[in-house]
Protein backbone atom coordinates (compact mmCIF):
# COMPACT_ATOMS: atom_id res chain seq x y z
CA UNK A 1 0.00 0.00 0.00
CA UNK A 2 2.75 2.41 0.79
CA UNK A 3 4.43 1.78 -2.49
CA UNK A 4 1.19 2.05 -3.95
CA UNK A 5 0.72 5.62 -2.40
CA UNK A 6 4.56 6.51 -3.66
CA UNK A 7 4.02 5.92 -7.17
CA UNK A 8 0.61 7.71 -6.99
CA UNK A 9 2.77 10.47 -5.75
CA UNK A 10 5.89 10.38 -8.62
CA UNK A 11 2.92 9.82 -11.29
CA UNK A 12 1.37 13.19 -9.81
CA UNK A 13 4.28 14.90 -10.12
CA UNK A 14 5.29 14.03 -13.73
CA UNK A 15 1.90 14.47 -14.86
CA UNK A 16 2.30 18.08 -13.34
CA UNK A 17 5.20 18.29 -15.23
CA UNK A 18 4.33 17.77 -18.31
CA UNK A 19 1.50 19.53 -18.58
CA UNK A 20 3.27 22.61 -17.48
CA UNK A 21 5.83 22.03 -20.04
CA UNK A 22 3.13 21.73 -22.27
CA UNK A 23 1.41 24.74 -21.01
CA UNK A 24 4.97 26.67 -21.54
CA UNK A 25 5.27 25.49 -24.82
CA UNK A 26 2.21 26.66 -26.18
CA UNK A 27 2.19 30.03 -23.65
CA UNK A 28 5.38 31.77 -24.30
CA UNK A 29 7.73 32.52 -26.78
CA UNK A 30 5.97 29.73 -29.24
CA UNK A 31 6.83 29.23 -33.20
CA UNK A 32 9.78 28.06 -34.91
CA UNK A 33 13.31 28.36 -33.04
CA UNK A 34 14.78 30.99 -35.42
CA UNK A 35 11.43 32.76 -34.62
CA UNK A 36 11.12 32.34 -30.66
CA UNK A 37 15.25 32.95 -29.60
CA UNK A 38 15.07 36.59 -30.65
CA UNK A 39 11.66 36.79 -29.15
CA UNK A 40 13.10 35.20 -25.90
CA UNK A 41 16.12 37.85 -25.66
CA UNK A 42 13.63 40.86 -26.04
CA UNK A 43 11.98 39.33 -23.31
CA UNK A 44 14.58 39.31 -21.62
CA UNK A 45 15.52 42.52 -21.82
CA UNK A 46 11.99 43.69 -21.00
CA UNK A 47 12.27 41.36 -17.65
CA UNK A 48 15.73 43.31 -16.40
CA UNK A 49 13.62 47.13 -17.73
CA UNK A 50 11.16 45.41 -15.20
CA UNK A 51 13.18 44.55 -12.24
CA UNK A 52 14.75 48.15 -12.38
CA UNK A 53 11.76 50.44 -12.00
CA UNK A 54 10.02 47.82 -8.99
CA UNK A 55 12.08 48.33 -5.54
CA UNK A 56 11.52 44.67 -4.77
CA UNK A 57 12.94 43.96 -7.79
CA UNK A 58 16.10 46.22 -8.41
CA UNK A 59 17.59 44.45 -5.94
CA UNK A 60 19.09 42.78 -8.79
CA UNK A 61 21.82 45.50 -9.91
CA UNK A 62 23.63 44.68 -5.81
CA UNK A 63 24.56 41.43 -7.03
CA UNK A 64 25.37 41.84 -10.72
CA UNK A 65 28.58 43.74 -10.09
CA UNK A 66 29.90 40.75 -8.82
CA UNK A 67 28.49 37.96 -10.28
CA UNK A 68 29.58 35.10 -12.24
CA UNK A 69 26.34 34.86 -14.76
CA UNK A 70 22.98 36.03 -14.90
CA UNK A 71 20.18 33.82 -15.91
CA UNK A 72 17.09 35.94 -17.17
CA UNK A 73 13.31 33.80 -17.11
CA UNK A 74 10.89 36.28 -18.26
CA UNK A 75 8.42 33.91 -18.09
CA UNK A 76 8.04 31.08 -15.22
CA UNK A 77 4.59 29.35 -15.24
CA UNK A 78 3.53 26.97 -12.49
CA UNK A 79 0.71 25.33 -12.21
CA UNK A 80 -1.20 21.58 -11.23
CA UNK A 81 -3.53 19.72 -9.26
CA UNK A 82 -2.47 18.30 -6.32
CA UNK A 83 1.00 17.60 -8.47
CA UNK A 84 2.45 21.11 -9.53
CA UNK A 85 5.33 22.25 -11.62
CA UNK A 86 7.27 24.66 -12.71
CA UNK A 87 8.62 25.50 -16.60
CA UNK A 88 10.10 28.44 -17.95
CA UNK A 89 12.89 29.32 -20.71
CA UNK A 90 15.45 31.79 -20.23
CA UNK A 91 18.98 33.00 -21.26
CA UNK A 92 21.78 32.67 -19.53
CA UNK A 93 25.52 34.99 -19.87
CA UNK A 94 28.32 34.83 -17.84
CA UNK A 95 30.80 37.77 -17.33
CA UNK A 96 34.16 36.86 -19.04
CA UNK A 97 37.40 39.95 -19.37
CA UNK A 98 35.89 41.46 -22.34
CA UNK A 99 32.22 41.89 -20.44
CA UNK A 100 29.15 39.60 -20.92
CA UNK A 101 29.30 36.78 -23.26
CA UNK A 102 26.55 36.18 -26.16
CA UNK A 103 23.11 34.23 -24.27
CA UNK A 104 23.30 30.40 -23.71
CA UNK A 105 19.28 28.96 -24.18
CA UNK A 106 17.87 26.79 -20.98
CA UNK A 107 14.56 25.64 -19.68
CA UNK A 108 14.00 25.89 -16.14
CA UNK A 109 11.60 22.65 -14.69
CA UNK A 110 10.36 21.72 -11.61
CA UNK A 111 7.92 19.86 -9.60
CA UNK A 112 6.40 19.16 -6.36
CA UNK A 113 3.61 17.19 -4.83
CA UNK A 114 0.75 18.70 -2.33
CA UNK A 115 -2.83 19.94 -2.71
CA UNK A 116 -2.22 22.89 -4.97
CA UNK A 117 -4.54 23.86 -7.67
CA UNK A 118 -4.12 27.01 -10.48
CA UNK A 119 -1.92 28.81 -12.68
CA UNK A 120 0.68 31.22 -12.07
CA UNK A 121 3.11 32.96 -14.30
CA UNK A 122 5.79 35.20 -13.24
CA UNK A 123 9.68 36.61 -14.11
CA UNK A 124 12.76 35.41 -12.61
CA UNK A 125 16.38 36.55 -12.84
CA UNK A 126 19.05 34.50 -11.21
CA UNK A 127 22.25 35.75 -10.23
CA UNK A 128 25.36 33.21 -10.46
CA UNK A 129 27.93 34.36 -7.73
CA UNK A 130 30.29 31.67 -8.24
CA UNK A 131 32.25 30.22 -11.05
CA UNK A 132 31.31 26.91 -9.66
CA UNK A 133 27.51 27.25 -9.79
CA UNK A 134 27.80 28.40 -13.57
CA UNK A 135 30.23 25.84 -14.36
CA UNK A 136 27.40 23.20 -13.01
CA UNK A 137 25.57 24.82 -14.43
CA UNK A 138 26.81 24.68 -18.03
CA UNK A 139 28.18 21.60 -17.81
CA UNK A 140 26.14 19.28 -15.96
CA UNK A 141 22.87 21.28 -16.33
CA UNK A 142 22.82 21.18 -12.71
CA UNK A 143 20.03 20.92 -10.06
CA UNK A 144 19.43 23.45 -7.82
CA UNK A 145 19.22 23.23 -3.84
CA UNK A 146 21.48 22.19 -0.83
CA UNK A 147 20.62 18.46 -2.21
CA UNK A 148 22.75 18.80 -5.36
CA UNK A 149 25.02 21.08 -3.36
CA UNK A 150 24.32 24.62 -5.26
CA UNK A 151 22.29 26.38 -2.57
CA UNK A 152 19.72 29.09 -3.74
CA UNK A 153 18.77 32.39 -1.81
CA UNK A 154 15.58 34.08 -2.73
CA UNK A 155 14.08 37.70 -2.69
CA UNK A 156 11.49 39.67 -4.50
CA UNK A 157 8.07 40.07 -4.14
CA UNK A 158 6.10 38.10 -1.38
CA UNK A 159 9.49 36.81 -0.44
CA UNK A 160 11.19 38.15 2.96
CA UNK A 161 14.93 37.50 1.89
CA UNK A 162 16.79 38.18 4.69
CA UNK A 163 20.34 39.15 4.56
CA UNK A 164 21.27 36.02 6.31
CA UNK A 165 19.03 33.72 4.65
CA UNK A 166 21.22 34.62 1.34
CA UNK A 167 24.64 34.65 2.81
CA UNK A 168 26.52 32.03 0.96
CA UNK A 169 24.19 31.24 -1.34
CA UNK A 170 25.65 30.29 -4.88
CA UNK A 171 22.83 31.23 -6.81
CA UNK A 172 20.20 34.04 -5.77
CA UNK A 173 16.94 34.02 -7.12
CA UNK A 174 15.29 37.27 -7.42
CA UNK A 175 11.27 36.50 -8.46
CA UNK A 176 8.33 39.01 -9.76
CA UNK A 177 5.19 38.93 -8.73
CA UNK A 178 2.93 35.88 -8.96
CA UNK A 179 4.77 33.18 -7.49
CA UNK A 180 4.80 34.26 -3.29
CA UNK A 181 7.09 32.38 -0.84
CA UNK A 182 5.90 29.04 -2.43
CA UNK A 183 7.47 29.81 -5.42
CA UNK A 184 10.96 29.75 -3.77
CA UNK A 185 10.03 26.09 -2.05
CA UNK A 186 9.52 24.69 -5.09
CA UNK A 187 12.07 25.80 -6.98
CA UNK A 188 14.50 23.64 -4.88
CA UNK A 189 15.61 20.81 -6.97
CA UNK A 190 14.26 22.59 -10.15
CA UNK A 191 16.41 21.66 -13.10
CA UNK A 192 18.49 23.67 -15.90
CA UNK A 193 18.20 22.17 -18.98
CA UNK A 194 19.76 23.19 -22.37
CA UNK A 195 17.38 24.27 -24.96
CA UNK A 196 19.21 22.63 -27.97
CA UNK A 197 16.97 23.70 -30.42
CA UNK A 198 17.22 27.91 -29.67
CA UNK A 199 21.39 27.51 -29.31
CA UNK A 200 21.20 25.91 -32.82
CA UNK A 201 18.59 28.60 -34.37
CA UNK A 202 20.49 31.57 -33.00
CA UNK A 203 24.02 29.97 -33.38
CA UNK A 204 24.04 27.42 -36.23
CA UNK A 205 24.66 23.37 -35.98
CA UNK A 206 25.92 22.17 -32.88
CA UNK A 207 26.43 25.19 -31.11
CA UNK A 208 26.98 24.23 -27.48
CA UNK A 209 26.81 26.60 -24.14
CA UNK A 210 30.50 26.42 -22.86
CA UNK A 211 31.22 27.73 -26.77
CA UNK A 212 28.63 29.94 -26.22
CA UNK A 213 29.15 30.98 -22.95
CA UNK A 214 33.23 30.23 -22.33
CA UNK A 215 34.90 30.00 -25.63
CA UNK A 216 33.69 33.03 -27.28
CA UNK A 217 33.32 30.70 -30.67
CA UNK A 218 29.23 32.01 -31.14
CA UNK A 219 28.49 35.31 -32.02
CA UNK A 220 25.12 36.85 -32.96
CA UNK A 221 24.29 40.86 -33.05
CA UNK A 222 20.73 40.09 -32.32
CA UNK A 223 22.46 39.71 -28.35
CA UNK A 224 23.67 42.57 -28.14
CA UNK A 225 21.30 45.04 -26.69
CA UNK A 226 21.04 42.81 -24.33
CA UNK A 227 24.72 41.68 -23.21
CA UNK A 228 25.01 45.47 -22.74
CA UNK A 229 21.91 46.09 -20.58
CA UNK A 230 23.00 43.52 -17.86
CA UNK A 231 25.69 45.57 -15.86
CA UNK A 232 24.50 48.43 -14.33
CA UNK A 233 24.42 52.11 -15.75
Amino acid sequence: MRHLRSLTRRSAVIMAVLAVIFLAGCTQFTGPPDKAAPLLIEGALDTLAHFRKVPDLKVIDQYIPDAAGVLILPSVIKGGFFGAAEAGTGVLLARTPDGWSYPAFYILTAGSFGLQIGLQETEVVMIIRNLGALNAVVEHQAKLGADFGITVGWKGIGFEGSTTTNVGADIIAVVGPGMGAYGGVSLEGAALVRRTDLNEAMYGANALPREIIFDGIHTNPIADPLRAAISPR
